[in-house]
Formats: C-alpha cells, sequence, structure tokens
C-alpha cells in the first residue's frame, strides 16, 4: 500500500500537484486523446470578464460543464472543452476610468483614446491570469492550447468579417431609435446591464384638459402632447381618433391630439395616459405607429432642454418638485399619491438612472428578409428568404437546438415574438470599434481600414454581446474554414444561467444561422442561480458573499464541487450551504479510508492469477460476489443514464449514496470476515470484488470529484486500469 495512505487525505496537498498532471498530459485536447476514432463533443466557456474574479455562479456552471466534459471523455468521445474570457468592455473601462480618476486626478479625455485604450488593454490583460487560475482551481478540464480573449487577433477578425457580412446583406444599418443611455457612462448600454431597483416615490395625476393622466415623471411631461385611451374605454367614447383638443399645460396652452389605441390600459389609473416619444419605448412604437412627433425633453447629461421653459437647464432631481408646484399653482394637480412603489431602471456599472433617448446608432434588424446562402437548421431551406427573427425561432422549434426545458422554451419563443432591432453601438473606447469609414459623403465598411487619406473611422465600439455572439465558431477559428470548425460545430451542449437566456443564447443562435448556417448547440439547459441560505441574492450590501476560493481553501475542491451540484436540478435555483460543502468533504474522506482499508487488505492480491466470472455464481461460496457485483452493475446503468441525460445531481447522489451506503456500510462490513478467512479463494475473490468495486466506483466519482478518484487511482493494481490517467479511462460498461 501506497505510504501516502497512512495519512489522512489533504486536498491542499494532492490538487495543485493533480492539476499539473492532467495539463503535462495534453489529454485537455482532443487531439491528444488515446481514442482518436470518437465521436466529437464541443462545449465552449461561457467566458468570464477577465477582470473579475471566480464567484459561486461561475463555480457552478464550472463545475456542471465540467462533469458532462470528463464523462463523455470517458466515454470515448474527442471531449473539447474551449476555455476563454471577455472583455467586458464598458466594466472593464469604468474600472480604468475609476482608477484614472483617483490616482491621477485625470479622465479619459485628458489621456485621449489611444493612450486610455493602451492603458485598458494592458489592465485585462494583467487581470487575465487571476480568473484563470481560479479557473484551474476548480478542476476544470479546459483545452488551454485553444484559449481565446474576445478582443484577440483571432476574434477580432472574426466580429469586422460578422460586421461586414451583416452590413452587406442589408442586416446592419444606423439609424435613429430609442435606446438605454447612461447619462454617467455617457454611453447606450445592453438590457442586461440595466438593473431594476425598486423606488419609493410620489405619483401624480394632472389635469390634463378633460383627462386625468398619471405619472412618477413629471419632469418628461413637457412635450407631451398626444393622451391616449383604449378603443373600447366606454369612458371616452365621446371623443375620436385624431380629435384636437385645446388645453392649459405645464408652460402654457397646448393643442393636444387624442390617439385612440389598445397600447392603453383601462384598468391602469384613469385609462388615460399622455406620451414622451423621445424617452419611453413604448411611447416611442406608439408614435411610429401613427407618424407623431418626438420632443427630446431631457439632454444626454440627465438635465432639461430649453423646450422645458425656465426649468431648462436644471437636473431632473431639483427640477421634480418645482414643476408640480408650478402645476399646483394652475389647479392641475389632482392628487398625489405619497406611497408609490416602483422599479427604475439603472446601470450595472455606474449606477446611474437610466435615460431612453432617441440616437442615431448601429442596429441589426430582425424584421428584414434575406436570403440565407445555406442551411443546416430543420424548417430553413438553402436559397430561401427568412428574417433573422424567424430563422432565431426556427431553430428551435423546429430541433436544431434542444430546448427541453418547457419554461425557458417559451420564454425565449416569447422573447422573439417581441423582439425588437438590437442596438450594437457603444459610446466608450475599449472594445472593438465599429468598422466603418467616413470620408466626406462616403461611407466605407470592411475588415481592415480602405487605402487613402482623408477617411475617419466610426468613434462607436460594438456591443459586447456582439463578440459572445459569435463565441462558438469564433473560438474555432472563423472565418477561417479550419479542421476544428468543420469537426466541433456545432458544439454539444451549452447551459448558461437563465440571466442570459435572451441576451447570449438567443444572440448566438442568431449569429451561428446567419453565418455558418448551423445551430450553435445541439442542446441547451438553462441553469438557476447560486443564492444564500435564505435564498436571497448574494450582495455586497447585504453582506452574504461567498468566496468560492475560500470554500476551496477550507474543505477542497471536490468537496465545493459536490456541494453545488448535488440536489441542484438544472434550472433551478440553488440555496448554498456552508455545511453541504463540509459533508462532502467528509465524503472524500471516506472515499479515501475505504480505499486505505482495501488496499490494505489486498496487499497480497494475486494479480496474475485468473479473474473470477461471477455470472450464474448465485450459489455457494460466491453467491454474494454475484449479488454485490450485479448490484453495481445495475447502479452504474442507472447512474449512466442519468449523466446522458443530464440529471447530474441525481447521479450524484446517487453515487454518492452508493459508495457510502452500499460499498461501505454493507459490502465492506460483509468483507471482513471472509478477509480474514482462512479459505485463500474466498479470500481472494473477495479481494478481486472489492479492488473491482472500488475501481469501478471511482471511475464513475471521476467527473464529480476528479482530485481525490486521480489520486487514489494512482495507487491502485495496474490489473484494473487501461489507462495510467483516470481522466483517459474508459467509463464502466462501455
Amino acid at each position: 500500500m501506497d505510504d501516502k495512505f497512512l495519512k489522512p487525505y489533504n486536498p491542499k496537498e494532492v490538487e495543485g500537484k493533480i492539476y499539473q498532471t492532467w495539463e503535462d498530459s495534453g489529454y485537455f485536447n482532443p487531439d491528444k486523446l488515446p481514442n482518436q476514432s470518437g465521436e466529437p463533443f464541443t462545449v465552449v466557456l461561457p467566458p468570464p470578464n477577465v477582470t473579475g474574479t471566480l464567484h459561486v455562479g461561475h463555480a457552478y456552471e464550472d463545475t456542471l460543464q465540467d462533469i458532462v466534459i470528463r464523462f463523455q471523455r470517458m466515454r470515448g468521445k474527442r471531449a473539447l472543452w474551449i476555455p476563454g474570457t471577455d472583455s467586458a468592455a464598458i466594466a472593464t473601462q469604468a474600472r480604468v476610468e475609476k482608477n484614472l480618476q483617483k490616482d491621477e486626478g485625470k479622465t479619459r479625455h485628458d489621456l485621449g483614446r489611444e493612450e486610455m485604450v493602451k492603458r485598458t488593454y494592458e489592465f485585462a490583460k494583467n487581470s487575465e491570469s487571476t480568473i484563470l487560475n481560479q479557473v484551474r482551481k476548480m478542476g476544470a478540464s479546459l483545452d488551454w492550447s485553444r484559449y481565446a480573449y474576445t478582443l484577440d487577433d483571432k476574434r477580432n477578425l472574426a466580429v469586422f468579417t460578422a460586421f461586414k457580412r451583416m452590413y452587406d446583406a442589408g442586416l446592419i444599418y444606423r439609424g435613429s431609435r430609442i435606446i438605454n443611455w447612461d447619462p454617467k457612462g455617457q454611453t447606450t448600454i445592453s438590457d442586461d446591464e440595466v438593473v431594476y431597483e425598486e423606488e419609493k416615490s410620489k405619483f401624480y395625476y394632472f389635469k390634463y384638459g378633460p383627462f386625468v393622466i398619471g405619472t412618477a415623471r413629471p419632469e418628461t411631461k413637457f412635450g407631451d402632447k398626444y393622451v391616449v385611451v383604449h378603443p373600447d374605454d366606454s369612458r371616452y367614447s365621446a371623443y375620436t381618433h385624431g380629435q384636437k383638443i385645446e388645453l392649459e399645460w405645464i408652460n402654457g396652452p397646448i393643442i393636444a391630439t387624442v390617439i385612440k389605441d389598445s397600447a392603453a390600459d383601462m384598468e391602469m389609473g384613469t385609462g388615460a395616459m399622455t406620451i414622451t416619444p423621445w424617452h419611453s419605448l413604448v411611447d416611442f412604437e406608439l408614435a411610429e405607429k401613427y407618424d407623431l412627433d418626438k420632443e427630446q425633453v431631457i439632454d444626454k447629461y440627465g438635465k432639461l432642454l430649453p423646450i422645458a421653459g425656465e426649468f431648462a437647464g436644471m437636473k431632473i432631481t431639483e427640477a421634480r418638485e418645482k414643476i408640480v408646484e408650478k402645476l399646483q399653482a394652475k389647479g392641475l394637480v389632482e392628487k398625489i399619491d405619497e406611497n408609490y412603489v416602483h422599479n427604475i431602471a439603472t446601470s450595472e456599472r455606474t449606477g446611474a438612472t437610466i435615460e431612453p433617448q432617441i440616437m442615431e446608432q448601429w442596429f441589426v434588424a430582425v424584421d428584414k428578409e434575406f436570403t440565407i446562402p445555406y442551411s443546416e437548421i430543420p424548417g430553413i431551406e438553402s436559397g430561401s428568404k427568412i428574417t433573422l427573427k424567424e430563422m432565431m425561432r426556427t431553430a428551435v422549434e423546429g430541433g436544431a437546438v434542444d430546448m427541453p426545458q418547457e419554461g425557458f422554451r417559451k420564454t425565449y419563443l416569447h422573447w422573439i415574438l417581441n423582439l425588437h432591432d438590437w442596438c450594437i453601438s457603444r459610446q466608450i473606447w475599449f472594445g472593438h470599434r465599429i468598422p466603418v469609414w467616413y470620408k466626406n459623403n462616403e461611407i466605407y465598411c470592411g475588415v481592415s481600414a480602405p487605402e487613402g487619406d482623408g477617411w475617419e473611422q466610426d468613434p462607436d465600439v460594438l456591443d459586447t454581446w456582439f463578440s459572445s455572439a459569435l463565441w462558438t465558431f469564433s473560438t474555432l477559428d472563423w472565418p477561417e474554414k479550419t479542421v476544428d470548425l468543420k469537426t466541433f460545430h456545432p458544439t454539444a451542449f451549452m447551459s448558461p444561467a437563465y440571466e442570459i437566456l435572451q441576451l447570449w443564447v438567443s444572440r448566438m443562435i442568431l449569429m451561428s444561422g446567419f453565418h455558418l448556417g448551423q445551430a450553435p448547440f445541439k442542446k441547451v439547459l438553462i441553469h438557476g442561480l447560486v443564492r444564500a441560505k435564505d435564498g436571497r441574492k448574494f450582495s455586497k450590501s447585504l453582506n452574504n458573499g461567498v468566496d468560492p476560493l475560500d470554500m476551496v481553501e477550507k474543505y477542497g475542491a471536490d468537496a465545493l464541487r459536490m456541494g453545488l451540484i448535488v440536489g441542484s436540478a438544472i434550472g433551478s435555483d440553488i440555496k448554498f450551504d456552508e455545511q453541504r460543502i463540509r459533508g462532502y468533504k467528509l465524503f472524500a474522506n471516506k472515499i479515501w479510508n475505504v480505499t486505505r482499508f482495501i488496499l490494505e487488505n489486498a496487499k497480497d492480491f494475486d494479480s496474475e492469477a485468473k479473474l473470477v466470472d461471477y455470472t450464474g455464481t448465485d450459489t455457494g461460496a460466491y453467491s454474494m460476489h454475484a449479488t454485490y457485483h450485479n448490484q453495481l452493475k445495475t447502479s452504474l446503468e442507472d447512474i449512466t443514464l442519468d449523466l446522458e441525460n443530464y440529471r447530474l445531481y441525481l447521479a450524484g447522489e446517487k453515487i454518492y449514496h452508493y459508495f457510502w451506503h452500499t460499498f461501505a456500510d454493507e459490502i465492506i462490513e460483509w468483507s471482513k470476515p471472509l478477509l480474514k478467512s482462512g479459505d485463500e479463494k474466498e479470500k481472494w475473490a473477495t479481494q478481486h470484488l472489492l479492488l473491482s468495486i472500488l475501481a469501478d466506483t471511482i471511475k464513475v466519482l471521476h467527473p464529480f470529484m476528479p482530485f481525490v478518484t486521480e489520486e487514489i487511482w494512482s495507487s491502485l493494481p495496474a490489473q484494473l486500469k487501461k489507462q495510467k490517467l483516470l481522466m483517459v479511462e474508459p467509463w464502466p460498461l462501455s
């Protein structure tokens, strides 16, 4: 028996050494696996922020995907898990700008674009090793030789190529539409970067001629000259669509127009509402529908414009009550609700209140028809005309993307149904700069700059989600037609959090469908969020955060992996409980101690003797051996089926219970008198049975607890192995 079993299992002494052994073996790379004829099985890691640190959500997501990859690798697949990180352009630039202001008292404008981009890039790359080393500590068996970064040269080429192809197809255009504007960060932001925070405020009811309208934002009402009511609302049957009404308003008399549209909610307040098309998406769409005027009231710094009269130049917060006082003096305030609670949209990065604005930006057109030259997506023929929205819907409805979770599938399809053109431009400097150049009235779009003098590149950069949407194939070096791209795409499996179902999963389907005529992945399983033990979100304000690396330090990565996976169905939120992690540390110790017992009692095991065939030996000395052997076989078949169907939480729970309660509590106890028996044949058969069960259970535990199992594997008799490393040992029953 190896001397290491003379002392308790210590993850700190084992995990770093084992991971280095895996990396040195080259087996994370499918091109170096022992079985080169296996079917490809690809997963791409959802790229974490290069300037971030590993959080519990990452730890769960990485564990989930690593279990799948390790299982498929042991099943003989050419398993490829592609690592990468995201520049997270807005967040990264914001961090650098904050440091710049704090350390030097400067803004990015003091540095200039070139120097600011250089510093931001250096900051990101200096932070890169932190997150990558943390991912390694979780045991992630990623092919580091294929590491990708969203802003590296290959991904930059992919982004520029994708933009140009979509621009040439008429699917990318520049136009004026309503967007999310961050007045503090001075940029558009994506829906995913909007955080809704509950706020208690006042709700005002104003007299608007013969109508009463309600609002929480009186500062936007200067440009309101349309009142909308539902066509079926009997309270307003006397009014006709398009009717003009003269009324007194904030800065004097105006002519208002009645609009009858089902967008008005008859159950909300009085059922009448005025609209501010420049500062509300719903109002903007109504204005587009009826070709109504759109007037800007608030500028990009959150201050009122001259349309506000004497309030011009004021910030919203200081103007609000003054505007209400003026309306009260005019007798136009019906009532004020002092306890109105609602959600306000804020910027995730700056905390500023979002001000929707109509701006000229770059958009992806989701309702415009194009001809798809090639398609492998069922329901879409090569050469047919289709819209991006239709393609995204058909990919899921037609089964190219298997989305078996019915609730998330419905959410996805509902979102597609109501999808708007996607704003892809951002007013920051760090990121993929839009590959469009201008000279006088000429416009040039290309993968590289046009020749000649006088060309000026568009100052905006692309939304990070644009580059992330190419991730499944840009990481395989598209647009080059590489062997990797042909072999490993579409990917097999994707499992991100439900927070980015619409913003990332859907856009990967859009990009892969348009550029390759393929689904980006064959199956997508959306996972839930990891929450505190009481079910609340982890947050700094609640001081309830958990650093997964602290858990690794205390209990080992194997214990953390099991604690996150077992009992956590994919799709459900997970309540994090440190005691569960501690419990699986005890389980790792149990595995170690069982191994020590078996190896100690099998020191004289004759590895050259003929192996026992338990088939049909249901009587006599070997009857229980056969029973336990068949019991194991049944358990392994059940666990394998769960893993094949991504029921990881059940598979982990079953192997845990089998090892502890059946193997350790029952079979080991049964074996003790037989190991002391004077019957050498009975003793040898018992030794062989215990070693066989140990080897098979260690194999099945490996995807869940890779470190302790690999360490044990190195000490098992050679007769039980086909491969030196457990990570490439064939799966039992395969």
